[in-house]
C-alpha cells in the first residue's frame, strides 16, 4: 500500500502536446502539489488498467492527465476495482468538457492547487451497455454525456483530423459545421424509465450526467452531478440552417426553450434502432465505443472526485 498519488498521463492527448509539455507539467506539479508517482499510457485501455491496479494497491488519489477520454478510462478503472480511491483531474486534452462542469482550472499551477487543497465530492456516474465494434455487449461507465446522432460524426471528424493548429473548441466547432452541412437525421426507439417507448427522429439525443460536451457546448445546462438522474436533451429533426443559426444558443445553454428541443429527466434509458440491422453509433465521454441498442442507468454518488 502507498499513500503517494498516482498520475496517469496520456502523452497523445491534446494532439500529442501533452508529451512535449510533460516536463513542465511535472515541474509545476512538484511545486504546487507535492510528491507523486506517474505512469504513461501507450494505447487505448491502458489508463483503465493502470487506475484499477493503483486503486487495488491502496492509492488514495488517482489523477488523470489528459482529455475526457483519459478521465473516463481512469474513472472506469477506479470503479471496476471496487476500491475507495478518488479521482483527480489534471486537464490536458482537446475537449475538456467534464472539467468545465466541475470548474477545474486549465492552468497547471491552479489545477495542482485544487488537487492539493480541494474538497472531495461524491458524484453520480452513468453506466452504459451497448454493442461494441466486434458485435459483443460491453458495459462502460461515463461521467459526462452519452449521445447518438450527429455527435458521433462530430467526434469522428475531430479524431481523424490533424488539428494541432486548432484549439479544442475550434476543432469541435469546425467538425460540427461540416457535420451539420452533411446532416442526416437519426431515428430510434427510446424509452425513459417505465414510460412508453417512443419512436424519435432527432438530429441528436443526449443522456447527460454533466453539462458540457462537444468541446464546450452547454448541452444540458440544468444537469447536476449529484441529483441521481440524467438530463435527457433531444434536438429534433431540424434543418442544417436552423441548427447553424441556433448554434450560439447550444454553446451558451439557452436552447432548452427552442422549438423541437425537448428536456426530460430519467434514471434509466433504453434506445434501439428501428431496423435491427441498422448501425447507429453512440458517443460516450468523447469516445466512439460502439452502437445501439444500448441501455443507460444512473449510479448515484458512485465516485469520489477532488473538486475546487
Amino acid at each position: 500500500m502507498t499513500s503517494l498519488p498516482l498520475i496517469i498521463v496520456n502523452p497523445t492527448s491534446a494532439g500529442g502536446a501533452t508529451r512535449k509539455a510533460w516536463p513542465g507539467i511535472a515541474s509545476e506539479l512538484s511545486t504546487h502539489f507535492g510528491a507523486f508517482t506517474c505512469a504513461f499510457t501507450a494505447r487505448s485501455g491502458d489508463a483503465a488498467k493502470l487506475a484499477a491496479k493503483g486503486a487495488l494497491e491502496g492509492r488514495i488519489l488517482i489523477i488523470a492527465c489528459g482529455g475526457d477520454g483519459t478521465i473516463n478510462e481512469v474513472a472506469n478503472g477506479i470503479l471496476e476495482s471496487g476500491a475507495d480511491a478518488s479521482l483527480g483531474i489534471l486537464p490536458s486534452g482537446t475537449g475538456g468538457d467534464f472539467q468545465r462542469t466541475l470548474k477545474i482550472p486549465t492552468r497547471v499551477a491552479d489545477a495542482a492547487r485544487v488537487l492539493r487543497e480541494g474538497r472531495m465530492r461524491r458524484i453520480d456516474v452513468g453506466r452504459a451497455s451497448f454493442v461494441n465494434h466486434v458485435g459483443e455487449v460491453e458495459t462502460r461507465y461515463f461521467l459526462g454525456v452519452a449521445s447518438f446522432g450527429m455527435s458521433g460524426e462530430v467526434i469522428r471528424r475531430v479524431k481523424e483530423r490533424d488539428a494541432g493548429w486548432l484549439s479544442g473548441k475550434a476543432s469541435f466547432a469546425l467538425a460540427m459545421l461540416q457535420t451539420t452541412l452533411a446532416l442526416e437525421s437519426t431515428t430510434a426507439l427510446v424509452q425513459l424509465d417505465d414510460h412508453r417507448e417512443k419512436r424519435l427522429t432527432v438530429a441528436n439525443l443526449c443522456i447527460a450526467n454533466a453539462r458540457y460536451f462537444g468541446g464546450g457546448m452547454k448541452i444540458a445546462p440544468e444537469a447536476k452531478l449529484d441529483d441521481g438522474q440524467f438530463d435527457i436533451v433531444s434536438i429534433g429533426d431540424l434543418s442544417a440552417l436552423r441548427i447553424l443559426t441556433n448554434a450560439p444558443q447550444l454553446y451558451l445553454g439557452t436552447h432548452l426553450g427552442m422549438e423541437q428541443v425537448h428536456h426530460a429527466h430519467a434514471r434509466h434509458v433504453t434506445a434501439r434502432p428501428v431496423q435491427a440491422d441498422e448501425k447507429v453509433a453512440i458517443e460516450i465521454d468523447g469516445e466512439l465505443p460502439g452502437y445501439l441498442p444500448a441501455t443507460f442507468e444512473i449510479m448515484p454518488q458512485a465516485l469520489r472526485v477532488r473538486c475546487p
